[in-house]
């Protein structure tokens, strides 16, 4: 691969990273909402979570497009508040990744404080631990391999994405071309010794990817099955 190719590495790398930070961050505390909640509104907002699964990338893009462009109101606040219009930039493309990958953070953490028995949590609060004590002191470790996957899955999926990035980023070289838009602008110029570098780089990627969730996800059930 050329010096273009290895910096829309870096860049994708710099995306994947960043969207799978704020992805934990944002995502930790609506996944634990949704798995202790009893409110009747709980199977809107899981399904407004899992819309990115169902909705085509595009549809999606068009939609952000619009909210951040010159006459939404995301790109409106933007612009008042000096930060400029957020399409086209490495920033929309955060923004963009976030929403589309949101449901591959969420699903996982969810069903791991799903899992966690009800009675640990109420003896953790018999001896006066409050919420935030039970949260990072008894669910955090507990839900260690639902974090690890969301991790795992969160990042391979912003490297993965095509049609979201191309709507909100375009493909300005540097700014805002991930390897998704590089392999596509590699077909589409004949140029196949590097498309193949490219895609089976991505490949061993995604390998990876999937050997590592089922290596993850095999040690808590091995543990559980040793005798005592």
């Amino acid at each position: 691969m050329n010096a273009a190719d290895w910096a829309t590495v870096r860049l994708t790398g710099a995306l994947a990273a960043v969207t799978t930070l704020l992805l934990l961050l944002c995502g930790t505390p609506l996944a634990w909402w949704l798995a202790r909640t009893r409110s009747r509104l709980k199977p809107l907002w899981a399904a407004l979570v899992a819309m990115p699964l169902v909705l085509p990338p595009t549809v999606i893009g068009f939609y952000l497009l619009l909210l951040m462009g010159p006459q939404g109101p995301v790109g409106q606040l933007t612009a008042a508040l000096g930060l400029g219009r957020l399409p086209f930039t490495f920033s929309g493309l955060v923004v963009a990744s976030v929403i589309y990958s949101l449901p591959f953070v969420v699903q996982p953490l969810q069903q791991a404080f799903e899992a966690i028995p009800e009675r640990t949590l109420e003896a953790a609060a018999t001896l006066r631990a409050g919420p935030l004590d039970r949260f990072f002191s008894v669910a955090v470790p507990l839900a260690r391999p639902g974090f690890v996957t969301a991790t795992v899955l969160g990042f391979a999926h912003t490297v993965g994405e095509f049609g979201v990035v191309l709507m909100i980023g375009g493909n300005i070289p540097g700014s805002t071309r991930v390897l998704s838009v590089a392999l596509y602008d590699h077909v589409e110029a004949l140029e196949y010794a590097n498309a193949h570098r490219m895609a089976a780089g991505m490949v061993v990627f995604a390998l990876l990817v999937l050997v590592t969730l089922y290596a993850v996800n095999r040690a808590p059930r091995a543990e559980a099955g040793r005798p005592a």
